[in-house]
């Protein structure tokens, strides 16, 4: 038995290390986001987000196993962590209004791991950072919000989820990556309700200018490069 758990121990670690993260100890204490790391949950079974660390709070949200969009697993940016009666809670980031609205839930019901990576948006130098460690790895020129439906702003933003368009050249290019924000002037857009995202384009020739209705373009081959280095949870600052 021991043989067996050691061998699975070596596969999730392996997983682990071919996605950039690194592997959580048995007991892991997440800590709030850093310029160096920050701390992901996969969401393994269907919870409650609550206003509080304990079980009768407020309820904000109920999070499930799949993401909305692209059917692949519920994973959340972990903002920080505490014991309440001796059971651990942390404090997630939830794709919900208004921007930045956190919830609490059993650490328990995630897997946790931490990443490295996370991501700076310039709306002024229209220009994508991302970093690995503190050390810029990535820089790529976007297309923002138009005046009228700008681009939101904040620190605490996170990527949501990962959408395979499987339409490389269709308007919203090879890959959408939904974040957890949403748009501050448009309740609802083309069916949706309003989140904002970072995607791929078929009008190449508009990187650079306010173009959209508040999410971010980027060429194809840029969008392809950072989905392979920013995750689902990765942690997104967005200033103007």
């Amino acid at each position: 038995m021991r043989i067996r758990t050691f061998l699975l121990a070596i596969v999730v670690a392996g997983l682990a290390f071919a996605a950039g993260q690194a592997v959580a100890a048995d007991d892991p204490v997440p800590t709030a986001p850093t310029s160096k790391e920050a701390w992901t949950g996969r969401v393994v079974t269907t919870v409650t987000a609550r206003s509080a660390p304990r079980p009768n709070a407020k309820r904000r949200m109920v999070l499930k196993t799949t993401a909305p969009f692209s059917g692949n697993g519920t994973v959340l940016l972990i903002t920080r962590r505490t014991v309440v009666e001796g059971v651990p809670w942390v404090e997630v980031l939830l794709a919900k209004r208004p921007n930045g609205t956190r919830g609490w839930v059993p650490q328990d019901v995630l897997l946790v791991s931490r990443t490295k990576i996370r991501v700076a948006i310039d709306l002024s130098e229209r220009k994508l950072r991302v970093y690995r460690a503190d050390k810029r790895v990535m820089t790529a020129s976007l297309a923002i919000g138009k005046p009228a439906t700008p681009t939101p702003q904040g620190r605490w933003f996170a990527i949501a989820e990962r959408i395979d368009t499987n339409m490389p050249g269709g308007f919203l290019g090879p890959i959408v990556l939904p974040l957890t924000g949403f748009s501050e002037t448009l309740n609802e857009f083309a069916g949706g309700d309003g989140r904002v995202a970072i995607h791929g384009t078929s009008v190449p020739g508009l990187i650079g200018t306010q173009a959209s209705h508040g999410c971010m373009r980027m060429h194809n081959a840029d969008i392809v490069r950072l989905a392979r280095l920013a995750t689902p949870g990765t942690p997104v600052a967005i200033r103007a």
